[in-house]
Order: structure tokens, then sequence, then C-alpha cells
């Protein structure tokens, strides 16, 4: 049990060591009728990327906001919104354009704080050992891989 669990501690650290985050948390004012465009680049196919804003104050408290891919196509889009959260997978690699809006103000700026993360999570085999059995190492690896994510979720929950 104790060289089960010391396997655990050991792979967790590694997975730790290779996990590799860009983020970046801001904040900005957009002014009345403006359009504000932050980018972010994707290495590879397959990156997460997490995008989180709030508006903290200016006229409703809202904004509107649109994510483009490297070809220029929608990923996300909202209108008149508060705040939001997202996590989506980088289908292309290149750069990632994250748009905020304030047209449909005319005299109010906004204060928008915002956080852009790109994540790559490379997933090694670690190397096997005498009587280890591939199969439980991938699942214990994959159930850290979601723990890792929750608690990213729950970091950026409470920033």
């Amino acid at each position: 049990m104790a060289v089960a669990f010391s396997l655990f501690l050991s792979l967790l650290c590694f997975l730790q060591l290779a996990t590799r985050t860009h983020a970046a948390a801001l904040t900005t004012a957009i002014g009345a009728n403006e359009r504000v465009c932050f980018y972010a680049d994707a290495d590879k196919a397959g990156e997460k990327i997490g995008f989180y804003y709030a508006v903290q104050s200016g006229g409703s408290f809202d904004i509107d906001f649109e994510v483009k891919d490297p070809n220029e196509k929608v990923i996300l889009d909202g209108k008149r919104e508060r705040q939001g959260d997202y996590v989506f997978t980088a289908n292309n690699p290149g750069e990632y354009s994250f748009c905020f809006e304030n047209d449909m103000s005319t005299l109010t700026e906004k204060l928008v704080d915002f956080d852009i993360m790109v994540e790559s999570e490379p997933r090694r085999d670690p190397p096997a050992k005498p009587g280890q059995i591939a199969d439980h190492t991938s699942a214990l690896e994959e159930s850290i891989f979601r723990l890792n994510g929750m608690l990213i979720n729950i970091k950026r929950t409470q920033k």
C-alpha cells in the first residue's frame, strides 16, 4: 500500500512538472463604442484554452465578447453578458483572439477583469516497472489529470 501511495505521489509530482500553463490575468477599461482585442497562442492542436471575464463597473455591468480561432472562425460570442467562464480545446495551432466590444454604451466605459489561459498537458507514458500493469497506470494518470483540471477550475473561480 505504501509503495502504491509513493508511486501515486511521484506520478502526481511528475505530472505537475510536465504541465505547462500560460496565463494572463488582466483588467482593462473599454471606452464607449470601443472594441478591444487580446491574443493568445496555442502551440499545437489539442491544447486547452480557458477564458474568464467579469465586468466590474460601468453601465449595466454588461459587455459583448467574441472569441475567434486562427482561421477567423467564431468559437464563442455573447451579447450583453456580465461574466463568463469557458474552457475549450484548440483545434488549430496559432493565434486566438479574445475581443470585448462596448457598442451598446454611448457614454460609459466598462472595466473588465479577464483571464486567458493556454494549457498543455503532455501525456507521457511513465517508465514501466517490473510487475506494473499498464492499464492501471493509465487509469490512475487519467484520474490525476481530471483532478488537476478540477483544481485549476476551483483556483480560477476563487480568483
